[in-house]
């Protein structure tokens, strides 16, 4: 770690825009407002020069699981994200018997507060069986309030978000019950009407899990879900950009109804994520990764993705030609916010932890610091 390092001559997107042959100076572990003259400096002439990535919906990478595996499975997946410019993120959990779901929140919360995670994020099992996805349909149940308490609880203040099918017996009560709490309530795998969707955003909702993915298509008579949480200013979108769960006209939609300040790209990561194509398990279920792409063995639903943020970065600039200044905004400042720690990081500003992404004029990955430290050096 250096004590004092000057970042140069790169492309530099603060929240202000973005600054052509621009300096960021590193203190220790923190963004700093001013440098010696001696301070020695990294010449990144003709880079991008982005905060770190924040994920806030992550199953597991580098052939190692959130869901299941050990610490040192957890730190595997967190080191390959981290390879990839990810220098925060949520662990996200799936559909299993609450008795495991109680006990992983209580593992993955140590793992919270020694800082290796920002928290956690649980995707069922209080999620409709009719749009269950990669999920085991024997072990989906009601979200009643009690028992979303029971994992909130568990999880000993590390919670940040909790997926619902909020049209189920007991789902607006425990949007309101998580709302209270301060845990985002996220509405996803859900059957919902437009209506009912609705009064789940009035309840205290503000995020959609990967929004399109997992809910009723959108209707030009039942507009469903995906109207009422495009339309309405108080939700964030999840997107997965990796070309599979959505195409490009979905996300420009997305985009464009609801605004760079409201969408926060995903990766929905597995275990294969940073790893290769092979046979794996999320949960109980049996997932084949072929070309990059994740399905159930039985049923061949979507379960999870490969991606890893760089890819949806160089993805949303050379593909979808998204301007570089909302693409940061939707990959890092606003998952920050919505996980409360945008005091940290999401930006790149003085006081705030050195986590930043060095990108090249094609947007492809070469460096990546966190906290000041170099975990790719550039």
């Amino acid at each position: 770690m250096a004590d004092r390092m000057v970042l140069t001559g790169a492309r530099v997107v603060l929240p202000t825009g973005v600054v052509e042959n621009g300096r960021v100076i590193v203190e220790g572990t923190r963004i700093a407002g001013h440098a010696p003259a001696d301070a020695p400096s990294v010449d990144l002439s003709g880079h991008w020069l982005v905060p770190g990535f924040v994920d806030m919906h992550n199953h597991g990478g580098g052939g190692a699981s959130f869901t299941s595996g050990s610490a040192e499975d957890v730190l595997t997946g967190v080191r390959t994200h981290h390879e990839h410019g990810t220098t925060t993120m949520v662990a996200s959990t799936v559909t299993g018997d609450m008795d495991f779901l109680t006990r992983r929140a209580g593992f993955l919360s140590e793992l919270v507060e020694q800082g290796d995670l920002a928290g956690i994020h649980f995707e069922g099992p209080f999620i409709s069986p009719c749009r269950k996805g990669a999920h085991s349909e024997q072990l989906l149940r009601d979200p009643d309030p009690a028992q979303v308490r029971k994992l909130i609880d568990a999880a000993r203040g590390t919670a940040r978000m909790v997926t619902l099918a909020t049209e189920l017996p007991g789902g607006i009560e425990s949007v309101r019950m998580l709302a209270e709490r301060g845990v985002i309530a996220a509405i996803g795998h859900t059957d919902a009407t437009y209506e009912q969707t609705v009064e789940a955003i009035d309840a205290g909702a503000t995020v959609a899990t990967h929004l399109f993915n997992a809910m009723p298509t959108l209707g030009h008579r039942a507009p469903g879900p995906i109207a009422a949480l495009l339309e309405d200013d108080r939700i964030t979108v999840e997107l997965i950009n990796d070309g599979t769960h959505l195409h490009p006209a979905a996300l420009e939609l997305a985009f464009h109804r609801a605004g760079a300040a409201r969408v926060a790209f995903i990766t929905d990561a597995m275990d294969a994520a940073g790893f290769g194509d092979g046979v794996y398990h999320l949960g109980p279920l049996e997932v084949e990764v072929k070309e990059g792409v994740a399905r159930l063995v039985e049923g061949g639903s979507i379960a999870g993705s490969t991606l890893t943020l760089d890819t949806a970065f160089r993805r949303a600039a050379a593909v979808d030609g998204l301007p570089v200044e909302d693409i940061v905004q939707a990959i890092s400042a606003n998952p920050a916010r919505l996980l409360g720690v945008d005091d940290r990081v999401g930006s790149l500003e003085a006081g705030k932890d050195a986590d930043l992404v060095v990108l090249d004029a094609e947007f492809g990955l070469k460096g990546v610091m966190r906290k000041g430290a170099w975990v790719v050096e550039p």
